[in-house]
């Protein structure tokens, strides 16, 4: 064989062994970061989940519950576009790290709160952590994507759900046996999540990067469309957001009650089916992503939101069985929007990665924490059956989509 050949078949090796090597580094860079989303989420999601306890221990009634909620989603909500903003311009790789201490604070006051007050301070801090978390962690997930941009949302953020789900059930086998104070027994899962935040911090400062590749790579590139019709694009994006988590904010923070109050079930039994509702969430977010990056991102908004209206407007006459299969459905089919809604918002805005993952997993939290409020306070006034008579409508917003360009056609 020519040593010409030789050394090209070496190079050639050489090259493909680098290149697997890279995959493997993010891939397990994608993995941590998920599963520090998963306990960061896991911990968060304890507190809805223990709100029958705080019902009964501090006398609360729906709005004060709801006011909970929106204390921890609205402060969250509020800072996470500001810090996008700042880490774009100036990259935090530790930030991760501070924003999972905060998160330990707050759930260590939520353990021993002995007021209301407290529990709103508790709440605020929680949210706090939450907004430096959620942005730089978007980040990361999408630099470690190796270009399956929405894949690499969809590993993130079901990493965040399955975290979700798994807090009620843990709030039932453990928060509601043990009361309260349990509730600091969880930041174990939380000095894990920081240690593994240190490392991934790291990494982040090791290879994030530089402007000038940031600027000629695809997903970078220069804006395919007008300032106008990017506002329209965000403005649409922003209503579908809305739909999809008020609608979610009646179920996460509401299903408890509802089924107790329906069905007679007990606070554990009920904490089982939010579970259920809640592990539907993180199975449709991973089908999200993959089906955008091959079908397109708009494809997968238009299904997700307006076609999980038939399923609601159902669910308010179902008895129990097809009241858990409905969720179920609900759970899959509305939990594979965000992924592609927050890809499809980072190319409309590009080299903006963490302004526009802040903003919305900001208007997420924030939608999600209003929600909450003002169904609670309609369910003081109604009956917990008539919020999700009104919330039923609420996919049907989903006709918006209509109204976003095919970027992926333009960038074709």
């Amino acid at each position: 064989m020519p040593v010409g050949t030789t050394a090209a078949t070496q190079n050639a090796a050489t090259q493909a062994a680098a290149t697997q090597a890279t995959s493997n580094v993010l891939f397990r860079i994608l993995i941590a970061i998920s599963f520090c989303h998963f306990l960061n989420d896991m911990v968060q999601s304890l507190i809805p989940a223990i709100y029958p306890i705080l019902k009964s221990s501090f006398h609360l009634d729906f709005s004060r519950i709801g006011l909970i909620t929106l204390t921890y989603q609205l402060t969250a909500s509020l800072l996470q576009p500001a810090i996008g903003l700042y880490t774009d311009h100036r990259p935090k790789p530790y930030s991760l790290t501070v924003g999972m201490g905060i998160t330990l604070t707050g759930l260590l006051i939520f353990s021993v709160a002995p007021t209301y007050p407290v529990l709103l301070a508790a709440a605020a801090l929680v949210g706090t952590g939450s907004a430096i978390f959620h942005p730089e962690s978007s980040r990361v997930a999408r630099m470690a994507s190796g270009g399956q941009h929405g894949l690499a949302q969809s590993v993130f953020q079901v990493g965040g759900n399955a975290g979700s789900s798994l807090g009620p059930l843990l709030a039932a086998l453990i928060v509601l046996p043990y009361g309260q104070s349990s509730l600091a027994w969880f930041s174990v899962a939380v000095i894990v999540a920081i240690v593994l935040l240190w490392r991934v911090g790291s990494w982040y400062k090791n290879h994030r990067l530089n402007r000038t590749k940031a600027k000629t790579t695809v997903a970078d590139s220069a804006p395919l469309l007008s300032r106008k019709k990017v506002g329209i694009a965000i403005a649409v994006l922003i209503a579908l957001v809305f739909s999809k988590y008020f609608y979610l904010a009646s179920l996460t923070s509401y299903y408890t009650f509802y089924l107790m109050s329906t069905f007679h079930l007990s606070i554990r039994s009920a904490q089982m089916y939010l579970f259920l509702f809640l592990g539907a969430v993180a199975a449709g977010t991973i089908i999200g992503g993959p089906i955008g990056d091959r079908f397109g991102r708009k494809v997968v908004i238009w299904g997700s939101i307006l076609g999980v209206l038939p399923f609601t407007l159902l669910l308010p006459h179902a008895n129990l069985f097809w009241t858990a299969v409905l969720t179920v459905v609900i759970g899959l089919i509305l939990a594979s929007a965000f992924s592609a809604i927050i890809v499809y918002a980072q190319e409309l805005v590009p080299g903006k990665v963490g302004m526009v993952s802040g903003m919305f997993f900001g208007l997420a939290f924030g939608m999600a924490g209003i929600g909450a409020a003002l169904l609670g306070h309609l369910a003081d006034l109604t009956s917990i059956q008539f919020v999700y008579q009104v919330c039923a409508f609420l996919p049907a917003i989903g006709l918006l989509t209509g109204f976003l360009p095919d970027i992926e056609k333009r960038r074709a």
